[in-house]
């Protein structure tokens, strides 16, 4: 099988990468790859030393989505666990530490949910999206469905999903499917300044924040953890360390707690 499983990478800074490795297929996603990106979330979930993960793709496609000529298959991720892409994909959306797509090409199928399920996405000057589901004869899974119409809106999730017609790069920026759209040659600048605006916040206030607007968005949002939420940043040493920085004119060192 050609190509290499999915491959993390933690810099001292706490930024971290996970980079899809089938460039030769596209990096379509086999049941294995699926297998190891949940093996990495769980270890970013439980790393309070991560403060970002960019997910990004080898060669000229970001991700081609599943491997088809896996579905099917006995004993294989449509056969034995129908519901493996999805709860990757969630996994991936229920992540407490922010996340950025780096999308350094197309995405089609599958992939375009795994790259929304990321917190912002930044893509390059020519790529496409294409989600062919209703011309393959498929009913997409719940979450996804769900992730399109609450972060698009209900006419961007038809567009894509029933028309599955290719979409530019521009028309992607104009919905909001991409954060930024740059020259390829600038795009891990454009990643790098994002990653590192989201790794100087204090670590409880981005994933604080982040899960709770996650949760009003989907209307799961419970007053009574917000308010705990907020209570925790206003008695944590990170908002005393964040005022002091401020009046010292300098930049805060938070320790996330």
């Amino acid at each position: 099988m050609s190509g290499a499983l999915p491959r993390l990478a933690i810099d001292a800074d706490g930024v971290a990468t996970i980079t899809l490795a089938r460039p030769a297929h596209l990096n379509r996603l086999h049941r294995e790859d699926l297998l190891t990106l949940q093996d990495h979330f769980a270890r970013l979930h439980a790393d309070v030393n991560a403060r970002v993960l960019v997910l990004t793709g080898e060669g000229r496609v970001f991700c081609a989505g599943f491997h088809l000529g896996q579905l099917g298959e006995p004993g294989d991720a449509a056969g034995s666990d129908p519901q493996l892409f999805e709860r990757t994909v969630d996994a991936l959306e229920a992540l407490p530490l922010p996340t950025v797509a780096r999308l350094n090409g197309s995405v089609y199928g599958g992939a375009t949910d795994l790259a929304l399920a990321c917190d912002f996405r930044i893509g390059i000057d020519g790529m496409e999206l294409r989600m062919p589901a209703a011309h393959l004869g498929l009913h997409y899974y719940p979450s996804g469905l769900r992730r399109y119409v609450t972060r698009l809106g209900l006419g961007a999730a038809k567009r894509l999903f029933l028309l599955a017609e290719t979409v530019p790069a521009e028309d992607l920026l104009a919905i909001g499917y991409l954060d930024r759209c740059v020259d390829a040659a600038t795009l891990d600048d454009a990643v790098r300044h994002v990653a590192d605006a989201l790794a100087a916040g204090a670590p409880l206030a981005v994933r604080g924040m982040k899960a709770s607007l996650d949760e009003i968005a989907g209307s799961r949002d419970d007053l009574a953890t917000l308010r705990a939420r907020e209570a925790q940043c206003a008695a944590s040493d990170d908002l005393r360390e964040g005022l002091r920085a401020f009046a010292e004119r300098r930049a805060p060192r938070f320790s996330g707690r």
